[in-house]
């Protein structure tokens, strides 16, 4: 079913913009009886000018919360599952206090948000929900105080800049609308090099299984988001055109892949840097289907070592094509070069023969 595939899409997307303020644990389990929250969000880094970016969200995440995004109109039942969740996280975190022999008090409470597209009247109203218009936008409905809890129908967010990226999650046209403003960005934003990251593996994952029955609506939404990585190459093209179309390319796209790897692996490892400008001479097709191998692999440490195999691997068969018979290996020796070294090679390949680079990365170590 595809509703994993968008559930996936929702708490990966919550936990990126999430994590520079704070620490995000997506699937924690909570009591004996194993209930799992979608994200745990724990404040912890100060970062205004982040939080304001992210609007409504940021605002949200002032707090230790639970976010409960759900693709489908959420029932009685879900309400009262994310309920147990918050009560669960609440006793565990006041066990914990009581262990380290520290303070908790009501402040420290976390607050649950429930995500739906849409809701109905009588199940808002039936738990008590209520706007609060003084200090939060329409959409938002609150559960009495000591519940600690909301429910945030993105469906009747304003379209605003504030609610853009809790728009992302909705469904047909409005989330349709909020890729369309997602394009409008600028194509060096980095929340929105995030968003297009998510949105494309979203897409690829849609796509993958021929066996899945797409919606209409998810159909068209995998017709949104192609054209969003070909509009990032297009726009840098374009930018390119006073200073040389060529050269102004390539700056772009190293600009891209910079941005790329920092959002999605948080930083650059010097093993990357040395990659970048070789990289960028790639073609426009090249460079987007490179992008997309390196949105597929894990957000992690072992994710980052194949991420940096998979640009080795491309400035090999960009420079050496005649070394395809033995890649494996050469992309292995190259790695294994201490940093200097691997510099200068990388810097040199274009100048090497075949036959010298089959002599220095084509042999097996004995």
């Amino acid at each position: 079913m595809t509703r994993f595939i968008h559930d996936r899409f929702a708490k990966e997307y919550l936990a990126e913009l999430l994590s520079p303020i704070g620490t995000v644990n997506i699937g924690r389990d909570v009591t004996s009886e194993v209930r799992e929250i979608d994200v745990c969000f724990i404040p912890n880094t100060a970062i205004p000018e982040y939080s304001s970016s992210l609007g409504l969200l940021g605002k949200m995440a002032q707090t230790t919360a639970i976010f409960e995004p759900f693709r489908n109109p959420i029932t009685v039942s879900e309400v009262w599952g994310c309920m147990s969740k918050l009560w669960d996280l609440q006793s565990e975190l006041e066990r914990q206090a009581r262990r380290e022999n520290t303070r908790y008090d009501g402040a420290q409470w976390p607050r649950l948000w429930i995500l739906t597209p849409t809701a109905s009247k009588a199940l808002v109203s039936g738990f008590g929900g209520i706007p609060n218009l003084s200090n939060w936008i329409e959409g938002i409905y609150f559960f009495p105080e000591h519940w600690r809890g909301a429910i945030v129908v993105i469906h009747q967010l304003p379209e605003t800049p504030e609610t853009l990226w809790l728009r992302i999650l909705g469904k047909g046209k409005v989330q349709m609308r909020a890729i369309a403003q997602l394009s409008a960005l600028a194509t060096d934003d980095p929340l929105r090099i995030t968003a297009l990251e998510l949105l494309y593996r979203l897409q690829s994952n849609l796509v993958a299984d021929p066996k899945q029955q797409l919606e209409a609506e998810e159909r068209e939404l995998i017709m949104a988001i192609a054209p969003l990585f070909q509009q990032q190459l297009q726009a840098a093209e374009q930018q390119g055109i006073e200073r040389g179309i060529e050269r102004g390319r390539q700056e772009q796209q190293r600009l891209i892949l910079e941005n790329f790897l920092r959002v999605r692996f948080g930083e650059l490892t010097p093993q990357m840097t040395i990659f970048l400008a070789p990289i960028s001479k790639l073609s426009a097709a090249e460079f987007t289907v490179l992008l997309l191998a390196i949105s597929m692999l894990s957000v992690n440490e072992a994710g980052g070592e194949a991420a940096v195999k998979l640009l080795a691997e491309n400035t090999l068969k960009m420079s050496a094509p005649d070394l395809e018979d033995l890649l494996p290996q050469a992309v292995t020796n190259l790695l294994a070069l201490p940093g200097e070294e691997l510099t200068l090679l990388v810097e040199q390949l274009s100048e090497l023969s075949a036959e010298e680079l089959r002599a220095r990365l084509g042999k097996i170590p004995e």
